[in-house]
């Protein structure tokens, strides 16, 4: 089994509701993040975190909300942990009501998540991550995958040059059919090229490649995975791999499927397999997952169980095969 130990992050919250987790590495252990209040958009929700120190992990601390400077309510959405090669520890997330409100914010840590900086703006037309994590490129270029959900959902790119601090936004360009697709996971796979994995309202997971470390990109086609629009996450493992996290269950409009998630392999970049089911029971939900591999190799996954609990898995990607 490439199972290596599972549990939850959080214990019982004092919360109804607990969605939308991220995870990083940094100052030599693991961190998360995520949502909890008392339903979703409601305007208690806030973004919390905990770090695993050792074996345990520590207890959530909320550390944002959805006060906007003039004390008003609003909720938060998605939170986004990146951990730069140089430089703090940064948390993305968005503060608002409707979609064509959202505020971006971003958060620093300097001590791997102990404490947090006040949250700043994201300068104007930036959306920042969408929800999973940025990608830092071997010539230090980060690409974040980001989208927009009004006046039908797009994605778009942003690109920094300086660590993540300022961003320039990329558009890929539009088929002869478009594509309802936000929430990129981006895959490295060397030498400049990329491909993101998207979700959309298509039945199947969409992908977009770039040959030119993120500058263009190609039209949005389909993969040979089911996507019930459902957000996953992605990552390209040290031995040359793509391992996905996903929903792999038929999209039924206006229905919300997330009762299945599973892990995919692909070893060519074009054939994609289901290596391991991590969840599967009837009527729950288990989604919005976030992935990384972390030094030791061992990959790390976060997601969210029945809407109470975020869980933690650890693969062994040398036990999958």
């Amino acid at each position: 089994m490439a199972t290596v130990t599972t549990e939850f992050v959080n214990p019982p919250q004092n919360v109804a509701f607990c969605h939308a987790s991220t995870i990083a590495y940094s100052h030599g252990h693991l961190v998360a993040a995520w949502l909890a209040g008392s339903k979703e958009a409601a305007n208690d929700v806030g973004v919390w975190v905990a770090r695993l120190d050792g074996s345990q992990w520590s207890a959530p601390v909320r550390v944002a909300d959805g006060l906007s400077p003039d004390g008003k309510a609003m909720t938060v959405i998605n939170p986004i942990l990146f951990s730069p090669k140089r430089g703090p520890l940064m948390l993305f997330y968005r503060r608002g009501k409707l979609p064509d409100d959202w505020h971006p914010l971003r958060m620093t840590s300097l001590d791997g998540g102990a404490t947090w900086s006040k949250p700043d703006t994201l300068r104007p037309n930036i959306s920042g991550p969408a929800k999973d994590k940025p990608v830092e490129l071997t010539n230090g270029i980060v690409i974040a995958g980001s989208s927009t959900e009004y006046g039908g959902w797009k994605i778009h790119f942003e690109r920094s040059k300086d660590g993540g601090n300022t961003w320039d936004v990329v558009y890929p360009p539009v088929g002869p059919r478009p594509v309802q697709a936000i929430q990129p996971a981006i895959l490295d796979h060397g030498q400049g090229k990329l491909q993101a994995l998207v979700r959309t309202k298509s039945g199947f997971v969409f992908s977009t490649k770039s040959r030119d470390w993120g500058k263009t990109w190609s039209v949005l086609a389909p993969l040979d995975i089911p996507n019930s629009n459902s957000g996953l996450d992605a990552v390209t493992l040290n031995d040359g791999r793509d391992l996905i996290v996903t929903n792999p269950l038929p999209y039924v409009e206006g229905r919300w499927d997330r009762h299945k998630l599973s892990v995919f392999i692909s070893a060519d970049r074009r054939t994609y397999r289901n290596v391991l089911d991590l969840e599967n029971e009837a009527n729950q939900e288990f989604s919005y997952p976030a992935v990384i591999q972390s030094p030791d190799g061992m990959v790390h996954i976060t997601y969210t169980w029945k809407k109470v609990h975020i869980k933690h898995v650890v693969l062994d990607p040398k036990r999958i095969h």
